[in-house]
């Protein structure tokens, strides 16, 4: 394989997937105003840059359907609850975007007119077109799914070059470098070695969706700040995960 990493200079749309717990920043809940801030400046860099930005956010910070069902709740109302979760997020990232003077939409897969628009493709990708920020919010709308394979769903809708997960590890690793200081990182590997080698960087239902749709994976550290910019700009960060 060659250095796919040198080619995201050339991407034009990209989807960025965060985590709902990014935002938490060094809390054990809610929103860090110093994270969300950081995160808008990074952004904002990048669509300087003339680069097409939508995202899609967790809410795993405020509330998590999966976790909701394992003490004893509905499922389904669970994971309601993490879609609006998201939509908070949405909210709070789209402030902290526009105090940085860029501008957004929040469009949201639930119908929630007073503070969003719905989701609508066609519109999505003209806001895109006039570089605006899009957040997607409220993962599919449908319970049963991840803000992953929602991440990777809004991004073949919206024809992305690339999905860039922001984590806070600096890429994939053999085994977890939080734990294992001997821990091996891939600099490029495909969506089969993934699987083979049991690896967790997204569900299944996502990872699949975008093996099929052969929609590379980017992971990197969000959390070093000119990370963002610097893999827009070709160089080696984090972890490629292609076909």
């Amino acid at each position: 394989m060659h250095n796919l990493l040198k080619q995201t200079m050339n991407y034009n749309r990209i989807l960025l997937k965060l985590s709902g717990e990014a935002l938490m920043g060094d809390r054990q809940y809610g929103i860090d105003p110093k994270r969300l801030s950081e995160y808008a400046k990074e952004i904002k860099q990048v669509v300087a840059k003339g680069i097409e930005v939508a995202i899609v956010i967790g809410g795993g910070n405020i509330f998590r359907g999966v976790a909701g069902a394992a003490n004893g709740m509905d499922r389904v109302q669970g994971d309601h609850m993490g879609m609006l979760a998201t939509c908070i997020n949405g909210l709070a990232l789209q402030s902290a975007l526009e105090d940085e003077g860029v501008n957004t939409r929040l469009q949201t897969a639930l119908e929630i007119k007073e503070i969003a628009e719905p989701y609508i493709k066609r519109r999505a990708i003209r806001h895109l077109e006039k570089g605006r920020v899009v957040i997607f919010g409220a993962g599919t709308g449908n319970p049963y799914f991840t803000t992953d394979t929602a991440a990777v769903l809004r991004a073949i809708e919206v024809n992305a070059d690339a999905i860039l997960k922001g984590t806070r590890v600096n890429g994939i690793y053999n085994v977890d470098p939080e734990k294992d200081a001997n821990a091996v990182k891939y600099e490029t590997i495909t969506f089969k070695n993934i699987i083979e080698k049991g690896l967790k960087v997204m569900d299944m239902t996502a990872f699949t969706l975008s093996e099929e749709n052969k929609l590379p994976i980017i992971v990197f550290d969000m959390n070093t700040n000119g990370n963002l910019l610097k893999l827009i700009s070709g160089e080696k960060i984090g972890t490629i995960v292609n076909n």
